[in-house]
């Protein structure tokens, strides 16, 4: 028998994510001393809330060459050949598989494609709420993060890879709206 699980104020539907009111980012180490911080600025998804939340989905489509990271030169090197060669592949994909209950939270096991390279990777999902907003429309709230390993993606760097951590971790602030 399982238990049932209660997210206060959870709602059930399909939701569409809100890019302006969303945040998909991540950090490398640099040099072994310091973080380099970047995001993505144009992606779009849907989250769908089931009647049980262990059934619950999320996908979601990022393009790859959206990266801003604050600096121009950097910004033109990663979308290049050595890093995520956004010519060959625009996009980066999150496709969830399914969802459980962890700790005081919940994890989102699911298919992540970097570079053309598709990996298992489970992200820590943690829902910020349920509530009305603007017009009466319904929204939600989740925040989600994940660390990977770039070279099990593909993503050498090249030459400039060598000053980079393999590590990347990634954090996901999404406010979603309830597709009426």
């Amino acid at each position: 028998m399982t238990a049932q699980i209660e997210v206060p104020g959870y709602l059930t539907g399909a939701w569409a994510i809100d890019p302006s009111h969303s945040d998909i980012s991540f950090t490398i180490r640099h040099l072994g001393v310091s973080k380099v911080r970047g995001r993505f600025d144009s992606f779009e998804g849907e989250i769908v809330t089931a009647e049980d939340p262990l059934r619950s989905s999320v996908s979601v489509t990022i393009q790859a060459a959206s990266i801003d990271t604050n600096n121009q030169m950097r910004d033109d090197a990663v979308r290049g050949g050595d890093f995520l060669d956004v010519e060959k592949y625009p996009t980066l994909t999150f496709r969830s598989t399914g969802l459980r209950a962890v700790d005081d939270g919940f994890e989102a096991d699911g298919e992540l494609t970097v570079h053309g390279v598709s990996r298992a990777v489970a992200l820590r999902l943690e829902p910020n709420g349920f509530a009305e907003g603007w017009g009466g429309a319904k929204v939600a709230g989740f925040s989600a993060t994940t660390e990977i390993s770039r070279a099990e993606f593909g993503v050498t760097g090249g030459p400039m890879g060598a000053t980079l951590g393999d590590k990347v971790t990634i954090t996901l602030e999404i406010e979603a709206t309830r597709k009426d």
